[in-house]
Parts: C-alpha cells; structure tokens; sequence
C-alpha cells in the first residue's frame, strides 16, 4: 500500500474548517478506544465490530448509566483498563463482579467527566443518549481526543461551543450517524470545494403516509418497530416522530458548517443511500450501502482506513427502485419545530431537545400519546426565554428550565 502521509479532511463551505488527522495509512495501529455509552445499541454494535478486529482495536474504557449486568459482562470479554457504571448504587455490585480482575471500577456522573479526560485512550466512541453525554464528551474534546460522535444531541444542545472547542484543541470529530457519516465520507477529498446544499436521507419511520386520525391512535409498540434498522427505544421514537431527522439537521449545521438554507431533508423509503452533498457545480456525491449501522461505527472508529468486513453487501440487481418524496411536515409536526429551532438559533434547540427526551420519556411510560409529544415541544418552546448566544452555563440553565417545565405539564 502506498504510503499517503499525513491526511487531513476539512469541513468547509467558504471560513473555518475543522482537521482530522491521522497516521501513516500504511501503518496498522491499535487503537485504544473508550466507550461511552456501551450497554445502548451503539455501544453492543462498536464493541461488535472491536471484537472482530482485534489487530485494530483494543477497549481501554467502557461506562454505562445503569445495565450493570451487562456491563460486567463486556468487561469480562473486553478487559478494559478502566469501567464507570453511572447510577452509584451499582458501584459495589460492579466492583465485586470484577474483584478478579485487574479492571478499576468508577461512579457517578463525575467520574464519566474525569475518565473522559485521562490519557489512556486514543479515541472516544460518544455513545451516551440525550443530553447526559455532553460534559463527558466535552472533557475529551478539551484534552484533544479524536471523537466518534453517536450523541447526536451534543451537537444540537451547544453546537456552537462543542465545535470551536474543537478546533481550539485540535480534536477530531468523526460522525458515527449513518446520515453524517455519508456526508463525511462525500466530503473526503473535497478539501476546498463549497458545498452548495446537503441531502439528509430519512426513511419516513414506521407510520410513513399516515394521517393524525391514524396516529392519535398508535402506542408504544408499534412505534418502536423501525422497518429499516435496529436501534435502541429513544431513537426509534425520534425516528417514528420524524424529530430524528431535525436533530440531525441542527447537528449538520455544526459539524460542516453549513447555513440553514444548506439542509434539505428528502424521504427515501429504502435506506439505501444514506445522504448526500451537491457542490456548486451542481454535482451530488452520494454514499450507499445497506442500512446497518456497523458500517458507519466501523468507519468512524479505523478512520482515515477502510478496513474489510463480512457484513452483507448492497446488491443492484435484487433492488431495481430507489424512491424518494418530500417529508409530511404537517402531519410529523416535530420536524417542523426542529426547522424552526435550526433557523432561530440559540438557546431553542436546546430547548427542543429536552422537551422532546422528556415527552419520548412519557410516551414509553404510556403517560401521553404519540400526537401529545409534538404538543408538548412545542409547548416548552415557547415558555423557555430564547437566549440568541447563550453561554454553556446558559445552556445547562435553559435545558433544566425546559425539562422541568415540561414534566410539570405531564405530572411526571
């Protein structure tokens, strides 16, 4: 293989830019990874794909909030240097399921912030849902760790910090979403070209064409089943909703520095191509391949490499139509809040965000509807005082006000 030297793949479209950079291509190097999050459905899938490729990839840290039981058990298979169960009840049970081993064990919302920022790791796999896997991921972010960012919310609570963060301390962020990571991956080689717009893929989720006499109606089951992929219960509600896809809009806007007129959001009923990016001249890149979300861990962990895998292929000739329609903002109104907190800015997708984790919350508990969610966003939205450039202080203040206004509404 020949030897590319250093690479570094800018997110551009006309002022600032943030690097990723690398070693020697050529070279194989083990990287030591830290899992954030490694009991949701990223964090089973990356270690999956770390078991598989044991000459790339060692698990140096792994942290979940509250399933103990099978954090002790990727422990036992993965040997990590270091493990943090997050709900502090659960310390001494962890501790004494791993007393034969060599693995230290941590607790509490502290210690995932002080693991995040030791020196023991290379790479972050930011995997913690919701809100709660900001501090930690900021940590790394200030200690110039290379982030695979799964945390979408991240980015849509304080994008605006998180990413000149990073490019003050030099750490990459790799985006682990398959939408994202498609751009990315269209964006590699494109250092100086503008981008004219992006293409967010969506699959619709599983109530596509449906009308809100059909969903006052749906419950907690039948929007969890996705027709397409596999993934944990806070962001199948999201995708059914549709506010999946607004989230990832806000996070786009961040991570490529893009202006709000720059995202588009088309429905693809296939999953097949996961996103795309138009150039000023009117060219589209487009990354395809089946929707499984190793793919897109795997890229993100043994980036700038590809390295080879056993997962299936996308074949053309089983599939002869790939369609694609505009999204039903009136009927998925939470698309259309999420719209209007990515033009606003400020404090509002912060906002959001926590009213939607409290109302995707509820609705799991079967405490409101699924039409309710959207009512009670919208809600919150416009209770909360906007704050055009909030502090990260502010941010913290603004999210509690939001989630406390919104359970009060719902008597949780």
């Amino acid at each position: 293989m020949k030897d590319t030297g250093k690479i570094k793949v800018y997110f551009e479209n006309s002022a600032s830019a943030t690097a990723v950079k690398s070693s020697k291509q050529k070279e194989r190097i083990l990287k030591r990874i830290a899992v954030f999050g490694s009991t949701g459905s990223i964090g089973t899938q990356a270690l999956g794909v770390i078991a598989a490729n044991p000459d790339n990839f060692s698990v140096e840290i792994l942290t979940a909030q509250n399933n103990d039981e099978l954090l002790v058990q990727q422990a036992l298979q993965f040997n990590p240097n270091i493990v943090v169960i997050g709900d502090e009840k659960k310390y001494l049970k962890v501790k004494e399921s791993l007393a034969s081993t060599n693995v230290k064990v941590f607790a509490g919302e502290k210690a995932l912030e002080e693991v995040a920022a030791m020196n023991c790791y290379d790479l972050m796999l930011a995997a913690i849902v919701g809100f709660a896997g900001l501090k930690p991921t900021m940590k790394a972010v200030e200690n110039g760790k290379t982030i695979a960012l799964a945390n979408k919310e991240t980015l849509v609570v304080a994008g605006d910090i998180m990413m000149k963060k990073a490019v003050e301390y030099r750490a990459p962020v790799i985006p682990v979403d398959s939408e994202h990571s498609a751009i990315f991956q269209c964006l590699v080689g494109e250092t100086r070209n503008r981008i004219e717009k992006i293409i967010l893929t969506a699959s619709g989720g599983p109530f596509l064409g449906r009308k809100p006499n059909y969903l006052v109606n749906v419950k907690r089951e039948h929007a969890l089943q996705h027709p397409n992929w596999k993934m944990g219960a806070k962001i199948s509600i999201d995708s059914a909703t549709l506010m999946n896809k607004g989230l990832e809009m806000i996070e786009a806007k961040y991570l490529f520095n893009l202006n709000p007129e720059q995202i588009q959001v088309i429905i693809h009923p296939q999953s097949i191509i996961h996103s795309m990016v138009q150039f000023e001249d009117g060219s589209i890149k487009a990354q395809l391949g089946l929707p499984d979300m190793k793919l897109p861990i795997q890229y993100a962990l043994a980036f700038p490499q590809r390295i080879g895998n056993k997962l299936p292929r996308f074949d053309f000739r089983r599939m002869n139509t790939l369609t694609f329609e505009e999204p039903d903002i009136r009927t998925f109104r939470n698309l259309s809040l999420a719209i209007d907190a990515l033009n606003k800015g400020g404090n509002l997708p912060c906002v959001l965000n926590a009213a939607n984790e409290i109302a995707v919350y509820a609705f799991l508990k079967n405490r409101i509807g699924f039409l309710d969610m959207t009512e009670l966003i919208e809600k919150t939205m416009l209770h909360v005082p906007f704050i055009e450039k909030p502090t990260l202080e502010e941010y913290f203040e603004s999210d509690g006000e939001a989630r406390n206004f919104a359970a009060d509404i719902i008597k949780l």
